[in-house]
């Protein structure tokens, strides 16, 4: 039985893959996000050397809910893409991209590897390309959903970059201990 599936088919498809890929991608990010204390709350984040040029803290969570968002929405457009041809490799290469950025924060932030952070953030661009331009062999609207990550995975590099660069001690730096004695 061959039956073309109608527009409100489609639609409930996607919005069926929609409700559940973008609060999880949500959740996912935030999670990773908490595991480790990030920007100026972090004290070894904040005995670094950092470049002048660079966004407030208070843009990165905003950012980063709006590109979680927008990866949700276009991973349900491929989900939702049923027997298009090249649907496995690109929700692979999605996932592994995921994780590679799911990662990142705990690395940099928390085991303070910076120059490791930079090799992985550099491997994560061009895994988010190559997703991107899998999705646009199937959907184009799932990968233009994904040009705003790839444009912030380059001024994350950027500064991943910079501050490596001006902190060839990063690994090293360790915050200075607070006590809790009392000096009489």
């Amino acid at each position: 039985m061959n039956e073309i599936a109608s527009k409100w088919q489609l639609r409930s498809e996607f919005l069926r893959w929609a409700v559940i890929c973008v609060p999880l991608i949500l959740l996912l990010g935030f999670t990773s996000g908490q595991l480790v204390v990030a920007g100026d709350d972090n004290g070894w984040y904040r005995m670094l050397d950092l470049p002048a040029l660079r966004p407030p803290n208070w843009a990165f969570p905003v950012v980063w809910t709006i590109l979680y968002v927008a990866m949700g929405f276009s991973l349900a457009i491929i989900l939702s893409a049923r027997g298009a041809r090249g649907r496995g490799i690109a929700i692979a290469l999605f996932v592994v991209q995921l994780v590679m950025n799911l990662v990142w924060s705990p690395l940099f932030f928390g085991a303070h590897q910076v120059s490791l952070a930079l090799i992985l953030i550099v491997a994560l661009f061009f895994t988010a390309l190559a997703t991107t331009f899998a999705f646009g062999r199937i959907r184009p609207l799932a990968a233009w959903l994904l040009v705003p990550y790839l444009a912030w995975l380059v001024v994350a590099s950027a500064l991943n970059w910079q501050i490596d660069r001006r902190n060839p001690d990063a690994e090293t730096l360790v915050p200075p201990a607070h006590s809790t004695q009392i000096a009489l």
